[in-house]
């Protein structure tokens, strides 16, 4: 979907025919070869290396118009000048399900003859079948040395920024050796930006000659098979015996310090080539998204006694990461350094270089790499043991529903959305519906509130009750009183719910009634404009210039220092009800006044109008792993509610820097809030730079989130109502496989369009202009 300049300057790709799944691709153009890192000054900013690796490229579509501040050309162009060749117009669906079942094969693209020629041609059994076109032979790329073609040829010293460089006691900067076997430019970058002094050595040099200068030594990534380079392993191998500096590995380099330690590796069928492959950490549980590429495997039945399993892929069961039990030594598979992919593991940069660090200062390379996060896991652990015990002591005790933060949960309230009307409709009733599914299916008795009698939810056989009132505080508590459930729902049922959860936060602990999934704070965080910028503020993320106001004279006081224009947005209010746009203090009266009829607060707000808006699903859990599900781009500019907006998932325009910034702060920002669940984050996105403002969060499931779960098959409401139970993302099954762990980012190898509609002639006299403000009846 992104990251096609990366993956096609990847070393690791040496050789191979790459098919790309998502069928559009070229959409966001190509950036400036020339223009080069502005910390390493002769690298190219935007690439893996300074050519194209791949032997060829197939897609489903080709894009020619491209759309990016940073494109210089269009990837056909790229293409061409490289002379890489590609075919577009192909099923790369079919191609992957038949590499899943038949495993990894050679390929080779062939051209007609009537539009390159004849040429040289080779006799084989191609010639036969596709006589009209030009043949060439077959090449294996295993069978030869790709590291000795992809690695450098003279070391290479890459120094730090002078006032970012970490000094050694006697003064000389933090020297690191890498050797390169494949290396990714942005491993240099993650390096350097650190402070190091990086020392890039081919893949067959002499490193340990100069032991003594070495403080720490890295093993890059790379392409083919590990065991063909053996002078490397060898080298790795007395390195690991001089138990003199840290060592750490990335994909080919872990295989390489596997193989060195005395273990095996394996071909395996198709590998795991992607961004969005989930790896357990086995010291605390945590399931992190990563990005990877390799053919190979390290069989974690032959590591000796002294290495451990450090991840493991959550799909596969397959080895992706090893560490060593009393030395600081330790590699992953996957590729933390990302570019393409999610920066979520790029964490590991920093614990090797705090190693060296801590072996620096004792003088010696000693004890195992410290990973944080252990003993917290160990903790947690041995609580919910504990409330097991002690809940469920006793042989005729009711072991039923869940356990939720030391309570027993066996009934639970769901508030549905109220009546029907433009902003709540369809969209809830399949957010209410799949959570009493997912709640059922854990055994735990359901009672729903939902005054709308033409809903899937309110159907017999669903909820194991159902209350057809009005979604009010005074129909809420008396259903609480009577039924008496555990827990409470209110993030299923738009905002008419969540005003709900508002209201009654005082009242729960006295009716005893448990919140499941994001608490009540939460919620109130991000409903209170003022109280989220504050919030945003504590991590240092960006919001729009904004004041909150209860008056009309506030809201002026407010414009004055902002400045024109402005939009003005309600709190608490309902597909942006009240909400609009003003250029000068007459329209924001008028606004003000409108708004005020629907809110006891308004939010001034600097005016992005124009700007690229931008959405992500996000899924939490209790336990802090995070995932997008989906990112969608708004068809129309910044200043149109996204109800009334064309909405396509996945993203078109945005280059993979551009889509892991924001999913990078997506995922810091719902950790920050504390949401469990699903959540939808909106942006704004200056479509000149990289600068972005966030717009707000709903925490909750959104209109958005319907038409992410149908975009990729991704039961959100279903999951998030597990989550609620405390039960961990990677504890939760993936719907479709029944077998893989439902802590994924989809694959997104389709494209969905939605498309608003309107019924406006029910109403005489409305304006039919967009605006901030909903007014679709359905899409």
């Amino acid at each position: 979907m992104v990251g096609y300049p990366e993956s096609l300057t990847d070393p690791s790709y040496r050789g191979q025919i790459l098919v790309l799944t998502y069928p559009l691709v070229g959409n966001y153009g190509v950036p400036d070869q020339q223009e080069t890192d502005a910390l390493l000054k002769d690298l190219p900013a935007y690439f893996e290396s300074n050519q194209i690796h791949v032997a060829g490229l197939i897609v489903g579509q080709a894009s020619a118009e491209f759309s990016h501040h940073l494109a210089h050309s269009s990837l056909g162009d790229w293409l061409k000048r490289e002379g890489v060749p590609a075919i577009y117009g192909v099923d790369t669906r079919a191609i992957t399900k038949r590499i899943r079942e038949e495993g990894v094969m050679l390929g080779k693209i062939l051209f007609p003859t009537s539009v390159v020629g004849a040429g040289a041609q080779v006799a084989d059994e191609t010639s036969s079948v596709l006589p009209d076109y030009q043949n060439v032979a077959w090449v294996d790329p295993n069978a030869t040395n790709l590291v000795a073609q992809v690695s450098c040829r003279q070391p290479r010293t890459y120094s730090p920024a002078p006032e970012t460089a970490l000094k050694r006691p006697d003064g000389r900067i933090l020297r690191i050796v890498a050797v390169d076997i494949g290396m990714k430019y942005n491993q240099i970058r993650c390096f350097v930006k650190r402070g190091v002094e990086l020392v890039v050595v081919p893949w067959d040099y002499d490193f340990l000659a100069d032991a003594d200068s070495i403080d720490g030594l890295f093993l890059s990534n790379g392409p083919g098979d590990p065991t063909t380079i053996t002078a490397t392993i060898e080298r790795v191998k007395k390195a690991l015996a001089m138990q003199k500096f840290p060592i750490f590995g990335i994909c080919l380099g872990h295989q390489v310090l596997a193989l060195a330690s005395g273990a095996q590796t394996e071909k395996m069928k198709y590998g795991n080539r992607g961004q969005n492959i989930p790896c357990t950490d086995m010291l605390t549980g945590r399931c992190y998204i990563t990005s990877q590429n390799h053919g190979y495997a390290v069989r974690a039945d032959t590591l000796p006694e002294n290495i451990k399993e450090l991840f493991v892929n959550a799909n596969d069961g397959s080895n992706e990461g090893i560490y060593h039990t009393a030395l600081p030594y330790f590699s992953v598979q996957f590729h933390p350094e990302s570019t393409p992919g999610p920066c979520d593991t790029e964490v590991l940069f920093d614990i090797f270089i705090s190693t060296v660090q801590r072996c620096i200062a004792s003088g010696k390379a000693s004890g195992p790499v410290e990973f944080p996060g252990a003993e917290e896991a160990r903790a947690r652990a041995a609580q919910r043991a504990q409330w097991e015990r002690e809940l469920g002591a006793g042989e005729t005790s009711d072991r039923g529903g869940r356990i939720v933060n030391g309570r027993r949960i066996r009934k639970v309230l769901v508030l549905g959305s109220g009546g029907l009307s433009i902003g709540q409709a369809g969209e809830f009733d399949y957010s209410g519906s799949q959570a009493i599914k997912a709640l059922k299916e854990e055994g735990i008795y359901t009672v729903l509130i939902n005054p709308n009698i033409a809903t899937i939810q309110t159907s017999k056989g669903l909820a194991d009750k159902c209350y057809f009132l009005p979604v009010t505080p005074d129909c809420v508590r008396k259903v609480i009183k009577h039924e008496r459930p555990d827990g409470i729902y209110c993030t299923f049922g738009g905002q008419t719910a969540l005003n709900i959860g508002v209201k009654l936060k005082d009242e729960f602990a006295g009716l005893n009634v448990q919140v499941l999934g994001t608490p009540i704070e939460t919620i109130m965080l991000t409903e209170d404009r003022e109280l989220f910028a504050a919030s945003m503020a504590e991590i240092g993320e960006k919001c729009a210039k904004s004041h909150a106001a209860s008056s009309i004279e506030e809201a002026v006081a407010a414009a004055n220092d902002i400045g024109y224009p402005l939009i003005i947005r309600a709190a608490y209010a309902l597909g942006g009800l009240g909400s609009g746009f003003a250029s000068n203090e007459e329209e924001l009266v008028a606004l003000c006044r409108k708004a005020f009829a629907a809110s006891p607060q308004v939010l001034v707000e600097r005016s992005m109008k124009g700007w690229k808006e931008v959405e992500y699903e996000v899924v939490r859990d209790a336990y802090n792993n995070c995932i997008t599900v989906c990112n969608m781009e708004i068809f129309d500019p910044l200043g149109i509610h996204t109800g009334d907006s064309i909405v396509v998932a996945p993203s078109q325009t945005l280059s993979d820097a551009d889509y892991q910034m924001l999913r990078t702060t997506a995922v810091n920002v719902i950790r920050h809030l504390g949401v469990v669940g699903e959540c939808n984050i909106q942006y704004a996105l200056n479509p000149h730079s990289r600068e972005y403002c966030i717009i707000e969060v709903n925490a909750r499931l959104s209109r958005s989130s319907a038409l992410a779960s149908k975009a990729t098959g991704y039961p959100l409401a279903f999951v998030a109502a597990k989550l609620g139970l405390e039960i961990p993302l990677n504890g939760i099954r993936n719907s479709v496989t029944r077998e893989t762990t439902a802590c994924f980012e989809p694959s997104l190898d389709y494209v969905v369009v939605k498309i608003p509609r309107w019924d406006l002639k029910k109403f005489d006299r409305v304006s039919k202009n967009l605006s901030s403000a909903m007014k679709s009846v359905g899409e």
